[in-house]
């Protein structure tokens, strides 16, 4: 096991893995997989699979097959295959040769099947859908059997491979497992393992016109692929007696089947089936719209591959659902953030600022720094001039008691530059304020002064004719619900979307230096929060999305937490 992170804790799966290799199970190998079905863009549910997943292959030697569940051809696209590998590669994780997908196996299924049928263990059923269900019984009461559940081996071997050979339409007939109809886990009374459905697969074409169900599929890959330790969330838990049932019956290689709980994200959704609803009513742009949990969103947004991966690594893996706070995910990636995006001065609603005293036509540069959490980034000159840009919101006619920014005849630091003074405040005719007049100290270059005086606040601009025109995009949650899956009855999901989600600024102000930058690279605006260029941007069109601000809601959490933990000691004193 690898030793790279001292401070890594085994979880309980890793604790398992680790405690196979020690007692030889397995002949010390560790073979896992991350199993996605291409019916759809990954989330950041899948982004902890995945770090689980091949995490634990890296740091036990072992290997990480990636497989596609392709087994619904109705659901299933290329563009979602392509999507996934790539959120995979972004992450850090790499698959190599191992790279698999179930409609490989279809025949090696489709002889396990009729292996069952001989053994008089599954039977070809003409029930419909609905009737099947309704057979089924419920979790107080037995189901009951199939009429056609006592046919005999050679009638149900014929049917099936007829169903194979395309003679009956979508629905008429099913393969089921006889197991027990009177079962108390339902998923053992009598389950579907093949059903008609003739439709064109992506990759074998119209090969097949019957297709396995996932739960007969699943345990099958695994075993094929000779997984040792086939993980999987919660959900899966009571279908595992079902796994166990189909590959004890066919003596075949078996996996130990390990059960986690699954990321849920709070003001998120992490049912594909809902996120698919949001694209195809077009209430967000796309699957990789910065406000979605998908992982293409993310790092449209923004998010590092590493602040991701770091994220997984904080909230473990455990055996009991609970929701995540969002607060502890942006927390994550402002923490990487900050150690690896430089900083930029952008103005987000300008308002400018011409200096009398300095000459006209006098341009200089300043030198800036790129990041002061590593020196390695060096620095930058930034242009000032007689025009500059300011924040509105950093100036107030007015003030308000403990409003240290610029007011008329307060003085205040421009960042990396000089000390400014307002003299003079232009309003429009609407009595909105539009330009400020004010004078500059040539001696405090730099951002201080040689008298020593100080001043109370330091402002973030950007030189009026150097500057670049940006539209900036500020984003906050998509659900103004913690938990949008908790809907009442009768109502729909989106209801509860945030109408404020996404606000465009097209006016703002960005210093000179990003005019190189390329989609995807991030920055620390400063005072303003972390942003990265979007994939839409152009040099016709800048266009930069909000990944973070800089107030970390996690932290003001934890303090909460402790001063209520504080109070409950003291009472207890």
């Amino acid at each position: 096991m690898s030793n790279s992170d001292s401070d890594t804790k085994l979880n309980f799966v890793r604790q398992i893995v680790a405690d196979d290799i020690k007692s030889g199970k397995w002949d010390g190998k560790v073979a896992t997989r991350f199993p996605p079905e291409p019916n759809g863009f990954l989330h950041i549910g899948h982004a902890k699979s995945i770090c689980l997943n091949f995490g634990i292959a890296e740091e036990f030697g072992g290997t990480c097959n990636l497989r596609f569940d392709d087994t619904n051809p109705i659901k299933e696209e290329q563009k979602y295959i392509d999507s996934i590998k790539e959120d995979i590669r972004w992450l850090g994780f790499d698959w190599g040769d191992q790279l698999y997908y179930a409609s490989d196996y279809f025949e090696k299924m489709y002889e396990f099947a009729v292996k069952l049928i001989k053994k008089g263990k599954a039977y070809v059923c003409e029930l419909t859908g609905e009737q099947i269900r309704e057979y089924r019984g419920t979790l107080t009461s037995p189901g009951k059997n199939s009429p056609d559940r006592s046919r005999c081996v050679e009638e149900n071997l014929e049917l099936f491979e007829q169903m194979r050979a395309g003679e009956f339409p979508d629905g008429s007939k099913t393969l089921r497992a006889k197991i027990d109809m009177s079962s108390p886990n339902l998923n053992l009374r009598d389950p579907v393992m093949y059903r008609i459905l003739h439709a064109t697969h992506p990759r074998t074409g119209d090969r097949w016109c019957i297709y396995p169900t996932y739960d007969w599929a699943h345990g099958l890959e695994d075993s094929i692929e000779k997984i040792t330790h086939s993980i999987c969330t919660l959900e899966f838990e009571n279908h595992r007696p079902l796994y166990d049932w189909y590959l004890e019956q066919l003596d075949i290689h078996h996996p130990q089947q390990i059960e986690f709980a699954r990321l849920n994200l709070s003001y998120s959704v992490m049912s594909k089936r809902k996120l698919l609803q949001l694209v195809s009513r077009g209430r967000i742009s796309g699957w990789d719209d910065p406000r979605m949990p998908t992982i293409s969103g993310m790092r449209r947004r923004g998010y590092s591959p590493q602040s991701i991966r770091n994220f997984c690594k904080k909230i473990g893996v455990n055996k009991f659902n609970s929701t995540i706070s969002l607060a502890l995910l942006e927390h994550c990636i402002r923490d990487d953030l900050n150690k690896t995006s430089g900083r930029v001065m952008g103005v987000l609603n300008p308002l400018k600022v011409i200096i009398d005293n300095y000459p006209d036509g006098k341009t200089e540069y300043l030198e800036a720094v790129n990041n002061p959490e590593d020196s390695s980034y060096g620095t930058r000159e930034v242009p000032f001039s007689k025009e500059l840009y300011i924040e509105q919101g950093d100036f107030i006619e007015e003030p308000p008691k403990k409003f240290y920014r610029l007011a008329p005849g307060r003085e205040v630091r421009l960042r990396y530059a000089y000390f400014i003074t307002c003299t003079d405040v232009v309003k429009n005719d609407a009595g909105e304020i539009v330009e400020l007049h004010c004078t500059y100290d040539p001696a405090t270059k730099g951002g201080n002064a040689p008298d020593g005086r100080k001043v109370k606040a330091t402002l973030h601009w950007v030189s009026a004719k150097h500057s670049l025109n940006a539209e900036v995009r500020l984003y906050e949650t998509l659900f103004t619900k913690e938990n949008p899956d908790d809907t009442p009855a009768g109502k729909d999901f989106t209801e509860s979307l945030n109408p404020k989600s996404l606000e465009i600024i097209k006016s703002c102000k960005i210093e000179p230096s990003v005019k190189d930058a390329k989609p995807l690279d991030r920055f620390q605006f400063e005072r303003k929060g972390y942003f990265c260029l979007d994939t839409d941007s152009s040099p016709e069109k800048i266009i930069f999305n909000r990944t973070v601000p800089l107030r970390d809601k996690w932290a003001k959490i934890l303090k909460q937490k402790k001063n209520r933990e504080k109070q409950k000691q003291q009472k207890k004193k």
